[in-house]
């Protein structure tokens, strides 16, 4: 059984005259010990996907899904109580921005402590020992005495690595991880990224890494999601992705690495953008932008299904999946070529 398994995600946000969509039908499954990537472009619902997880989705998003379990414990008939002795305890998040999820009031000494105290019931010596110790495992030189220091005495990284020995404090079985380099410079991205590592693998947490970066994925991640539009395009084992995409969309992404660039140093480019409020496609997300569109992707839209000839556990979101030998006849078969996305 999956340490964590969702099936049919989907998070909305009503506004005066319509509704977004901001995820649509996600599922997915995280095993044991296990590092999951998640990647896609910026509105693609790759965090509002974990916080509908963690239950921090404000009024008036609306989460709903068939199926939330973590551990076998279902997630969608939790009390706000049960889910606060859940979340921070066995599932645990690490944001983005350090210095907004920092308490700028409080020392970042009595923010671990009070973690500490809350979920696991320690002692207050017990609880600041044990934050000591946390603070020089993520890498904080002369950890007792920054205890008494505040966010804003800390630079960006020491910041993140706080964050990363609160989120790691009570030995959670899932860790997630939200673009938790975005705010860094290069050099402290590395390490931040090989100390996430580390703890993965010495404590054997599940891993979700949520990333824009496909290079972090291929380095850190077992599987992979792409998503694209509030759903999952693809999903598969990171090594079958990389060599050969299923999905137009993650093809796109895989051209788009830097280390991708043609001899005179351009970067390739996805034509157009993710679609919004009012211009959501009724058929294919990504049929507007893609160069293989027929008449079928503008009007029907695709399932994630087994991808063919892939490797084993691979979904993908497409009616002719690039993998498939008979695509190119099929996508003739089905409709002419879209004009407005043909290169």
């Amino acid at each position: 059984m999956a340490l964590l398994e969702i099936r049919q995600l989907s998070v909305a946000f009503p506004t005066q005259d319509a509704v977004m969509h901001a995820v649509d039908g996600v599922s997915l499954q995280v095993q044991e010990a296990q590092v999951l990537g998640i990647v896609g472009e910026s509105g693609s619902g790759k965090s509002v996907s974990m916080m509908a997880l963690m239950g921090l989705i404000a009024y008036p998003g609306r989460v709903r899904a068939e199926h939330m379990q973590f551990d076998g414990q279902d997630l969608l008939g939790l009390s706000d109580g049960q889910r606060r002795k859940l979340v921070g305890k066995d599932i645990a998040m690490i944001f983005q921005d350090p210095t907004t999820s920092l308490n700028p009031c409080f020392t970042v000494g009595f923010q671990l402590v009070e973690t500490l105290r809350l979920h696991l019931g320690l002692d207050k010596p017990k609880a600041r020992e044990r934050a000591i110790f946390l603070l020089e495992k993520v890498g904080i030189p002369a950890a007792a005495s920054r205890m008494s220091d505040y966010p804003h005495q800390m630079s960006g990284g020491m910041n993140q690595r706080v964050m990363i020995a609160m989120a790691i404090a009570c030995n959670p079985r899932l860790l997630i991880a939200d673009e938790p380099t975005t705010a860094l410079d290069v050099t402290i991205q590395a390490q931040i990224l090989e100390l996430l590592r580390e703890l993965q693998r010495e404590r054997g947490m599940a891993l979700v890494l949520i990333t824009h970066n496909m290079g972090v994925v291929q380095e850190m991640a077992h599987r992979v999601a792409v998503m694209y539009a509030g759903q999952v395009a693809e999903e598969g084992p990171v090594a079958g992705l990389f060599a050969a995409p299923q999905h137009p969309y993650t093809e796109a992404l895989l051209a788009a690495m830097p280390e991708q660039a043609g001899a005179d140093g351009r970067l390739a480019t996805i034509p157009g953008v993710v679609p919004g409020l009012y211009d959501r496609p009724a058929g294919c997300l990504f049929a507007p932008r893609c160069r293989y569109a027929t008449a079928r992707c503008v009007a029907d839209r695709p399932e994630l299904q087994p991808a063919p000839q892939a490797a084993s556990g691979s979904l993908v979101r497409c009616h002719y999946p690039l993998g498939d030998p008979d695509r190119d006849a099929r996508r003739h078969a089905d409709g002419v070529l879209v004009p407005e996305v043909v290169a």
